[in-house]
């Protein structure tokens, strides 16, 4: 399998520890780790206490599986794997995909979500999101179009990054009609789930509404705990659990084991941080809003509907990757440009998730 350069990691590896400020982080302000355990619970405390660093279960400690399950309707514990998010999209990928298979992408997104089934030789085509006056779009015909008779997976994420769209409930639907009647699978990166602006907006996970299912989740995002590195794949399809499992003997084998009680203090006390984030986001997405609104010659805002980032196009005229440069030598602040997305329209991805937001606006005003 030839890979190719993973941009926004090679781009977020060069800067990230060395920018004063992120302004296009996709994460929330990370938990510290006292106040993750004074969330916890008795019973995980006991856990962390008398923790033994040996081996852990393949699949994930059976508590934490079912905490995950907790977030679904109709999900069992036993129709969970645990694993790193990017390491479950490279078992998912290997486990679904063989060369000459059709995958439809949203796109622009996370370039593991295609780049891997690429690299194993499927034809990967890029379902692309399209800006408008109100934000982002879809266009549903365009996926029909897409589908042909290799087709055999569909990648779809939701809410989106980088654009932060979240299509509605009907929308959801037609797209898993139109999976359904051509019987592909539905890998759904669902990491940003939880933090819709609208909770009365958020859809089911399609682990639970669509039979050929396969939800990713995590702590990652929504959370705001990427350092545990803790992610999960949903599905009521057993026997690809089974698959994944074993594919993952040849990677991780198993998950460190103070990040899975560290985990599941977090998933116990999920609705408590994800308000928490949310809370986060709505500031800062209200300083946004009125620094694009102060700017109508340099941003175009395309505001987004739920998650932390959002990709608003810059039309003052240089490139975008030239003012992101200028951002980061001159201010310290980096700026992630849409050109690692391999995006054409000088866009940037903006992250709404840090409490650190209001400085780095100022760094951008400047």
């Amino acid at each position: 399998m030839q890979l190719r350069e993973f941009k926004l990691e090679r781009f977020f590896a060069a800067h990230e520890f060395s920018a004063r400020y992120l302004l296009s982080a996709s994460d929330c302000e990370a938990l510290t780790l006292a106040e993750l355990l004074a969330l916890a619970d008795d019973e995980s405390l006991a856990l962390w206490r008398d923790l033994k660093l040996g081996y852990t279960e393949s699949a994930g400690h059976p508590l934490l599986r079912s905490a995950a399950a907790a977030l679904y309707e109709g999900i069992a514990a036993d129709e969970v794997l645990i694993a790193a998010p990017e390491e479950l999209i490279f078992i998912a990928m290997n486990v679904l995909v063989a060369p000459g298979d059709g995958v439809i992408v949203t796109f622009p997104g996370y370039q593991s979500l295609y780049e891997v089934a690429s690299a194993l030789g499927a034809r990967t085509t890029r379902w692309t999101l399209q800006p408008d006056a109100s934000g982002w779009r879809l266009d549903l015909a365009a996926l029909e179009q897409h589908i042909t008779p290799a087709t055999r997976l569909l990648v779809i994420n939701f809410p989106h990054n980088p654009t932060g769209y979240l299509p509605g409930r009907d929308e959801l639907n037609t797209i898993l009609d139109l999976a359904r009647q051509h019987n592909l699978v539905v890998f759904a990166d669902e990491m940003y789930r939880l933090l819709e602006y609208d909770p009365g907006r958020r859809l089911p996970s399609v682990a639970d509404v669509y039979e050929r299912g396969i939800a990713l989740g995590g702590l990652s995002k929504a959370f705001g705990l990427p350092g545990l590195r803790i992610g999960w794949l949903a599905t009521h399809d057993r026997s690809f659990l089974a698959r994944a499992q074993a594919f993952r003997d040849y990677t991780t084998i198993c998950n460190s084991a103070p990040a899975e009680i560290l985990g599941l203090m977090a998933l116990r006390r999920a609705e408590q941080i994800t308000a928490r984030n949310l809370a986060i986001i709505r500031a800062n997405l209200t300083l946004a809003e009125q620094f694009f609104a102060g700017h109508p010659d340099r941003f175009r805002w395309l505001p987004p509907q739920a998650g932390p980032v959002a990709f608003p196009q810059f039309i003052a005229g240089s490139p975008v990757a030239e003012f992101c440069r200028r951002a980061l030598e001159q201010y310290d602040t980096m700026i992630l440009p849409g050109d690692v997305f391999e995006v054409a329209g000088d866009h940037f991805r903006l992250g709404l998730g840090r409490r650190d937001f209001r400085a780095a606006m100022a760094a951008l005003a400047a």
